[in-house]
């Protein structure tokens, strides 16, 4: 059984052997006719070939989705532990355990799940029907006109009529064609349309550059065509491309960084608390307790919010988003955002408009001339076909359409129109005594018919003086990576008489005029800001490197290095890893090589974004480890993307960085503040553990710090972020975290102990009939601390003053140290094993807190520093 590669390749094989045979010839061997199909015929090849559709990977369902966000190592340490909770008799904690599991896969189902439908919602490309001839029987015309048929209905063999504005339906093959041109920048990344003819083609030519093929997926910038369909569903260019994306999308860096902290917490845990069982049960004899105490110990370190809380500030930061306009389909990407520092990105319809306007009319000596465009927007205006872009460009000038209609309308008298072996027209207009031929069309083809040239109103005869000028401001045009039309005009007799293609002959030269795609407003700025927030810009664009070099240009995108498809496809990934660093843009691309260019920056550590909107950028946007999409992109981008974004500005971008990086930021305060926390309570449990004859704490106390400790976390996703933190690009660094764990966790553990001391020695709760007065006063230290220090850990800064906390935070700070210190004295006290505490014991608890709290801050300003936690960058240029 062939693989989907090989099926793609042998109809691209095919495709080129049916471009390349006459008419006649490559009917038959589609086993049709110009009349098309009979409906039994048509009947026949559905069932055996299937619809046309491009299936693309099937979208988990809403359950599967569930369970997707469930398999991962934290979430099933959890519910271990809830298991172990309700075995030991714990079953509060077990059900406290499983809801926060529960509420962080639902936030993240729901906010998933309702993105995804509405970008189902902005499919804005879907043309269901097309006009297919079809006769009833073998050998009965087709009924008069065509048929609208349904797309998913047509099979090869099919003969199609295509107009301006049709979606190409499937791969065809041009019957025959008038002023037809087809837009393929959604498929090759070539800004302007590209004219299609019936022409039969040398063998030997590239798929894409087939001038007697439109690809489905396209569509048609102006003209008429009938067309016979060679290939549908995924035996289509397009279909190829579609399938390339099925497989499994790869971990985002942000999952692998979760994933390794998870599991550096696992390996912690997996020595740690066997040591805690093991030293109380020899220590005190009682191993029924001891386990009741490991296994409430091993919920202690757990980072159980951590799932919640990632999801907590994702979903904020998707909000966020969604006030600009931005659809976030998959929140993980809001981090992959913030730790980006590389973007690459199409130029066509992204850094672009994807529209075509008048740029530049120039004379034969290379300056602006008002009479050029004057004669191109007359050509324009009075020619009776059908008008493709390059022309309504053209008429887009309204103040010269003003002007000549002011100086008196012109009156046409005749037309001689365009074909594709001429590549020009030119139309006959007379106003008083004046009739003028006015010729545009291709600079070789208006020139070869040419005798003069017009250099400011001065006629010159051509000669091989004069050539070179002309050849040279043609030359910067399109070296400045503008499209070049020439015109040329011939004064005329007032004789009448029908104008043929001999009197397109001895004309005057006149000059250019130039068009290009211009960039959004937008671009420029955009792309400056996030040079400034540390994420280099590269180009990876399947148009040519004349037009690339000058959009890099417009938009303040420095180019020192170009390299092109070909160059490309030949290099082992190896070497291109080693390419790509030095490369600012990379033109001529297919829609593979764009993928591999991605894989080999993220193969050198880089998270990598991609921008893009058409149909071959979707294995990019799948590679890349944030996909972005906006708001004009076919089908299958907005699909393929993480983000799309629904305004033209492309300032979004930067605030979703910053955003990203927000974040971030935030999500590391919980890591910092858990990590260092629960290795320091560790040194104090075990220590406390061989030294004294009863336990430190009792189960239900560790159940009940955990949480209120956690609800004292709950609000850091509101929490305001320092400037220095959302300068570079952020990312997992577990030597970072391991660092501040292993600096942070002693250092609490040393005040611990001198609680310890002070109950033990100061209060004589030395026997395990004065346990519950150590355990109270443990429990309300180890709580204080713990809710307290997040205010310095949050900031490198001085808290309070450089830097202040949300009001959220502060606020469920406060009130969990509020509900610690009231809890000794409460109804509850009894339940929990808590007895009310000395007066004597809030002075010393306070010095030890402000002890504590105050080299922390000297501590974190050592260890933990702006730069620390940015992207070791390499150099990109």
């Amino acid at each position: 059984m062939s693989t989907p590669h090989e099926t793609q390749e042998a109809a691209r094989q095919a495709l080129d052997a049916l471009a390349a045979q006459s008419l006649e010839d490559g009917l038959r061997a589609l086993a049709s006719s110009p009349l098309g199909l009979s409906d039994a015929e048509a009947a026949e090849r559905l069932a055996r070939l299937g619809p046309n559709e491009v299936l693309a990977a099937p979208g988990a369902g809403a359950w599967r989705q569930f369970l997707q966000r469930l398999l991962n190592p934290l979430n099933f340490l959890l519910l271990a532990l809830a298991l172990v909770s309700v075995f030991t008799g714990n079953v509060q904690s077990a059900v406290i355990i499983a809801l926060m599991v529960l509420l962080s896969i639902t936030l993240g189902w729901v906010q998933e799940h309702r993105s995804g439908r509405a970008a189902q919602a902005l499919r804005a490309m879907v043309h269901t029907t097309a006009s297919v001839w079809r006769r009833s029987g073998a050998g009965v015309p087709p009924q008069a006109g065509t048929q609208e048929l349904p797309m998913a209905q047509l099979v090869p063999g099919d003969v199609v009529h295509l107009s301006a504005g049709d979606l190409v339906p499937a791969d065809v093959r041009l019957l025959s064609a008038r002023d037809f041109f087809v837009n393929e920048s959604a498929l090759t990344g070539e800004s302007l349309p590209v004219e299609k003819y019936p022409l039969v083609e040398a063998p030997g030519t590239d798929t894409l550059a087939l001038r007697n093929i439109a690809f489905m997926g396209t569509h048609v910038a102006s003209g008429t065509a009938t067309a016979v369909v060679v290939h549908t569903g995924a035996r289509a260019v397009f279909g190829g491309i579609a399938q390339s994306m099925t497989d499994a999308e790869a971990p985002s860096s942000f999952a692998l960084g979760l994933n390794r902290f998870t599991w550096l917490m696992l390996r912690f845990m997996a020595v740690m608390v066997p040591l805690v069982f093991l030293i109380n049960g020899l220590t005190k004899g009682d191993w029924l307790e001891a386990l009741l105490f490991a296994s409430a110990v091993a919920v202690g370190l757990t980072p159980e919010m951590l799932p919640m809380l990632v999801t907590m500030n994702l979903a904020k930061g998707a909000l966020a988003l969604s006030r600009k306009q931005v659809i976030v389909k998959r929140l993980d990407a809001i981090q992959n955002f913030g730790a980006m520092d590389v973007l690459c990105t199409d130029k066509t319809g992204t850094l672009t408009q994807d529209r075509i306007i008048l740029e530049r009319y120039v004379g034969l000596d290379g300056e602006p001339s008002d009479r050029v465009l004057d004669f191109a927007y007359l050509n324009s205006y009075y020619q009776s076909g059908l008008k493709n872009q390059l022309d309504v460009a053209v008429l887009q000038y309204a103040e010269v359409h003003a002007k000549l209609h002011e100086e008196g309308l012109y009156q046409k008298i005749d037309e001689i129109p365009f074909d594709f072996q001429r590549r020009r027209m030119s139309v006959v207009v007379q106003r008083g005594e004046e009739r003028l031929l006015i010729c545009k069309g291709a600079v070789e083809e208006v020139f070869s018919v040419c005798r003069e040239g017009d250099f400011g109103g001065q006629r010159v005869q051509l000669d091989d003086s004069h050539l070179p000028a002309i050849q040279a401001a043609a030359r910067a045009l399109n070296e400045d990576g503008f499209r070049v039309i020439a015109i040329a005009y011939r004064p005329l007799t007032a004789e009448t008489h029908t104008m043929s293609v001999a009197d397109e002959s001895d004309l005057i030269l006149l000059g250019y005029v130039a068009f290009l795609d211009p960039p959004k407003e937008s671009a420029q700025p955009a792309l400056a800001a996030l040079r400034r927030h540390g994420v280099v810009v590269k180009i990876l664009t399947g148009d040519n490197e004349v037009v690339t070099r000058k959009v890099c240009q417009q938009v303040g995108l420095s180019v020192e290095r170009v390299m092109l498809g070909h160059e490309v496809e030949p290099l082992s990934d190896r070497e291109l890893q080693e390419a790509v660093h030095g490369t600012q843009v990379f033109a001529k691309l297919s829609p593979t090589q764009k993928a591999r260019v991605i894989t080999a920056l993220r193969a050198h550590g880089h998270v990598v974004g991609y921008m893009g909107d058409g149909i071959n950028d979707g294995p990019a946007l799948k590679a890349a480890d944030v996909g972005i999409s906006v708001d004009t992109a076919v089908d299958i981008a907005k699909e393929s993307a993480d983000l799309i974004l629904l305004e033209k500005s492309l300032m979004v971008l930067d605030a979703g960085v910053r955003e990203g990086r927000r974040v971030f930021a935030n999500l590391l305060k919980y890591i910092r503040m858990g990590a260092s926390s629960n290795f320091g309570n560790m040194f104090s449990v075990l220590g406390a553990s061989a030294w004294l004859p009863f336990l430190p704490m009792a189960p239900i106390q560790v159940l009940t710090n955990n949480l209120l400790y956690d609800l004292s976390q709950s609000a850091i996703p509101t929490d305001r972020v320092d400037p220095e933190e959302l300068r570079q690009p952020r990312r997992w660094e577990m030597g970072q975290i391991a660092r501040f764990m292993f600096w942070m966790g002693p250092l609490s553990s040393v005040f611990d102990y001198v609680v310890f001391a002070v109950m033990f020695y100061g209060f004589s709760a030395q026997t395990p009939a004065q346990a519950a007065l150590f355990h109270t006063g443990w429990f309300v230290e180890s709580l204080l601390s713990q809710a307290l220090v997040i205010h310095v850990l949050r900031t490198a800064r001085v808290p309070g003053v450089q830097s202040r906390a949300s009001w959220p935070l502060t606020a469920t700070t406060l009130g969990v140290c509020a509900v610690g210190v009231m809890l000794p004295y409460s109804p509850l006290a009894g339940a929990l094993g808590l007895v009310a505490l000395p007066w004597s014991y809030w002075p010393i608890v306070l010095t030890v807190l402000l002890a504590y709290l105050s080299l922390a801050h000297g501590l974190m300003r050592r260890i933990w520093r702006p730069a620390h936690g940015v992207v070791k960058r390499v150099a990109l240029s």
